[in-house]
């Protein structure tokens, strides 16, 4: 089992053109194993982690609902912001610039097959992080992703998470809010979830910014603890 990750920090990039990169790395590992099971050529399957910044952009998941986009295409134009219907689980997202996001394109059979403990990892990656911010992040019931003060009329939302999962291999990943513009939020009902606020980290602690670079730092380091799992970092530009 090839529990090596080839790190990748992209920068800021357009969304479509990272979802395009995530499906090349995704259909070539997809492909290795089906080699692997047609050939018996016991080829060893890579693991990615994209870090991402993306442009303004809005995105609904397979199961959302168009509804919960509270703007339209003209007011999208308006305010800089791109919309796409995209192949991962959960309903409507933002993504834009203060925004961590991060994308493992991983061959769960070189870990673990089971995508619930995947998403409890993550969320727990997320949790632990926050955790050394001094804030106290949880799961809320039934609800994908990492909030603050669950089951109180303070909830809100911090990092959101979407992912897609064909024959063990992932693709999406999490969002988190570290230095996040929170007025874009106010354009789309977040995750279709109605009566729940979004935050980010630097509102969180009062402060103007938090250096993100230290946030990703310290992301890898429990994801690296939770899968058991090194970081090889690559100097690679998506096409």
């Amino acid at each position: 089992m090839n529990k090596t990750i080839n790190l990748q920090e992209l920068g800021r990039r357009d969304y479509k053109d990272i979802w395009d990169y995530q499906d090349v790395l995704f259909q070539s590992v997809v492909d290795t194993k089906i080699k692997n099971r047609r050939e018996d050529a016991n080829l060893e399957t890579p693991n990615y982690f994209l870090f991402v910044e993306h442009p303004h952009v809005y995105t609904l998941g397979k199961s959302g609902d168009m509804s919960n986009l509270l703007i339209s295409e003209a007011q999208l134009i308006e305010k800089g912001a791109t919309f796409y219907k995209v192949n991962r689980g959960g309903d409507i997202t933002y993504h834009g610039p203060g925004q961590i996001v991060g994308y493992p394109i991983l061959d769960l059979e070189n870990f673990f097959t089971d995508i619930h403990k995947y998403l409890r990892l993550l969320e727990e990656m997320i949790i632990l992080t926050l955790e050394e911010y001094g804030l106290k992040a949880e799961r809320s019931p039934g609800e994908t992703g990492v909030w603050l003060d669950v089951g109180t009329p303070f909830a809100r939302k911090i990092c959101a998470m979407g992912v897609r999962a064909s024959r063990w291999v992932t693709m999406h990943g999490f969002a988190l809010n570290v230095n996040a513009d929170l007025g874009y939020f106010d354009h789309m009902i977040p995750c279709g979830i109605k009566g729940k606020a979004v935050t980010s980290l630097n509102v969180e602690l009062g402060k103007q910014t938090i250096d993100e670079a230290e946030v990703k730092a310290k992301l890898l380091t429990h994801f690296s603890a939770l899968f058991e799992a090194t970081f090889s970092e690559e100097s690679v530009s998506a096409k």
